[in-house]
């Protein structure tokens, strides 16, 4: 069960921190609060649920927000380098200007999040897109009957990723179609998630219904990851 906190009694733990140690609030409850340009670096935010509050302008450097909810929340200009945001409900969020520099954005849900102006660099983890921009690439999917499916994305097709290493892309061609120990060799594979979306052995499959927008979880188009590992662990 959360732990709810109101503002002053976040502001006695903050002021009563000891300063080299992470701040230790995982699993608390805040909501309809104004915390903008407060220091709040280093908090273990993990599994908590921080709705309806102002963090424009905050430093929270460092946090650690694993599977944290953020509903309603802003962080306009906060700065948000070196976070672990794995899995952080960031969703309508607006992040405008912040700086997530060095965090790890894993699985983070950032559907429909303001992210004008948002700073990165290289060490952002999961942000940027995790497949060549514009070269063709090879990619993996598994389908019906764990039938292992290779495609060639081309050059031209379309393709985006979120946070995680699965891409989705509108086109590709199918190169193979084998079995997990390689032994079979398969004319056709029907897809998991629409049976009637038939993947042939050297033939183009065209996603009709491709969403460009990177952040929608589970978009349309054809999913794929960049290797054959990847995408036999994906349905364990």
């Amino acid at each position: 069960m959360l732990r709810k906190l109101t503002r002053e009694e976040l502001e006695e733990k903050i002021r009563n921190r000891k300063t080299a140690e992470q701040l230790d609030l995982h699993g608390i409850l805040l909501e309809d609060m104004d915390l903008s340009g407060w220091d709040l670096h280093n908090i273990n935010f993990n599994k908590s649920d921080i709705r309806n509050v102002n963090l424009d302008g905050a430093n929270m450097a460092y946090i650690k927000a694993d599977n944290a909810f953020f509903g309603g929340s802003t962080f306009r200009g906060t700065n948000l380098s070196g976070a672990d945001l794995h899995s952080a409900d960031l969703r309508g969020c607006n992040m405008a200007g912040a700086d997530i520099r060095g965090a790890n954005m894993l699985a983070s849900a950032l559907e429909r999040a303001d992210l004008t102006d948002i700073k990165t660099d290289e060490n952002t983890k999961y942000f940027h897109l995790y497949c060549p921009e514009t070269e063709p690439f090879i990619g993996w999917k598994v389908c019906y009957g764990r039938r292992i499916v290779q495609l060639l994305i081309p050059r031209d097709a379309k393709r985006v990723s979120g946070t995680t290493n699965e891409v989705r892309c509108d086109k590709a061609k199918v190169l193979t179609i084998k079995s997990v120990d390689y032994k079979e060799n398969y004319e056709d594979a029907h897809a998991y998630v629409d049976e009637n979306f038939v993947y042939r052995a050297g033939e183009m499959v065209y996603a009709k219904n491709f969403n460009p927008d990177r952040f929608v979880d589970s978009g349309g188009g054809i999913h794929v990851w960049m290797t054959r590992e990847e995408a036999i662990a994906y349905l364990g």
